[in-house]
């Protein structure tokens, strides 16, 4: 089957101010949904992977990186499925200073059938409860896609905390939850590594006392921290890509409380 044809189309389920790299704000900047669900982000939550868990000593906070969340054909799907929608300089519903995210981005409402098999894959590697909060039995569908090109740079940040998202039955709207369930951590879902050819592009997480340890990206790797601001918070940089292959990172919201 031709490729353009095995993907169904896609269209804008939210619009939202979006922010520049270098200032300025672009009032529509479309989030996007396919109009229905792509057989290539059809997952199996029982493909014969192992997921494990390595702990980052952060000086007292928390992160740390789960192997095989993904296999590489499943992380391919993901990048093309992304760059059929598109990347943009501006990023939705993000607010970030001149000079901060210097990268491309693109938003999107993934399917039950994607997001579900991820977490059930790693649910017992997650964190039970946050914050005396228990582990929501979902990801949030909204995926914060952001591509690294030559000499891109996500400089020194704390991300914040977010609602979770999915899709309206008729999928034309993109659908908030309840105020009851809440992002706890960033799950960053490496996309692509080395082995594909990106040179740089670790995640450089801080310590309270100002150290850092950075991390490589593994395709099919997850990596998680606490975000928000406050104390717990982790302090973190993309740090710079360069040469001919782009890096792509998703990420994903893991969500506490309950409805």
């Amino acid at each position: 089957m031709d490729e353009a044809r095995s993907w169904p189309a896609h269209q804008a389920v939210a619009h939202l101010p979006g922010s520049l790299p270098m200032g300025g704000v672009v009032p529509m900047t479309p989030v996007h949904a396919f109009i229905q669900t792509p057989a290539a982000l059809r997952l199996d939550a029982h493909v014969p992977m192992h997921p494990t868990r390595m702990d980052i000593g952060l000086g007292g906070l928390l992160a740390f990186v789960i192997d095989q969340v993904v296999t590489h054909e499943e992380a391919d799907a993901i990048v093309a499925a992304s760059e059929r929608m598109g990347y943009r300089e501006e990023a939705p519903g993000i607010s970030t200073p001149p000079g901060m995210r210097m990268n491309k981005s693109m938003h999107w409402v993934a399917d039950s059938d994607l997001m579900q098999p991820i977490f059930e894959r790693m649910a017992h590697l997650l964190p039970q409860t946050l914050d005396g909060a228990p582990l929501f039995a979902a990801l949030s569908h909204r995926l914060n896609m952001y591509r690294y090109d030559d000499n891109d740079v996500f400089n020194i940040h704390t991300d914040g905390s977010w609602p979770g998202y999915g899709l309206s039955e008729d999928r034309t709207h993109m659908l908030e939850w309840p105020q009851s369930v809440h992002s706890g951590l960033t799950m960053l879902l490496y996309l692509n590594g080395p082995q594909d050819g990106v040179q740089g592009g670790n995640t450089r997480l801080f310590r309270p006392d100002g150290s850092a340890v950075d991390v490589q990206p593994r395709k099919g790797s997850a990596l998680f921290f606490r975000h928000g601001f406050g104390p717990h918070s982790v302090r973190h940089i993309g740090c710079r890509v360069q040469g001919a292959v782009s890096k792509y990172v998703a990420r994903i919201n893991v969500m506490y409380g309950a409805t």
